[in-house]
């Protein structure tokens, strides 16, 4: 399974149990979403909307940690297919991934129950 394809290899939490592959597949999203500094770095790399890509050099500033760390958790964020990134020059630019956070919440969502009331 590709990394691309881990978030949206899994129903609904509420329409079907998962297998164990697909539970190993999304523990390791939710386990890099579960550090405050990586959910922040995703946070202000997703809130460039519409694939916006944020350097490194802006990220580092935004946290009292040394670039080394920083990178380290960027690493995990890529190793969980939440971001992606490319190298130009001696920057580093991040995106999120197309699509991953619409699949992650969409695994999120349970179905409303037939006749509940909005």
């Amino acid at each position: 399974m590709s990394k691309q394809e881990l978030v949206g290899c899994c129903p609904g939490l509420g329409a079907a149990p998962l297998d164990e592959e697909q539970a190993v597949d999304l523990a390791k999203v939710f386990k890099a979403l579960g550090d405050p500094v990586r959910l922040r770095l995703l946070s202000i790399i997703a809130s460039r909307g519409d694939g916006g890509e944020v350097c490194v050099c802006e990220l580092t500033p935004a946290f009292d940690l040394s670039q080394p760390t920083i990178s380290h958790h960027l690493k995990l964020l890529r190793q969980a297919g939440l971001i992606d990134c490319e190298r130009r020059g001696t920057w580093v630019y991040y995106w999120v991934l197309p699509g991953v956070l619409d699949r992650l919440a969409a695994f999120l969502t349970t179905p409303e129950p037939a006749g509940a009331r909005a």
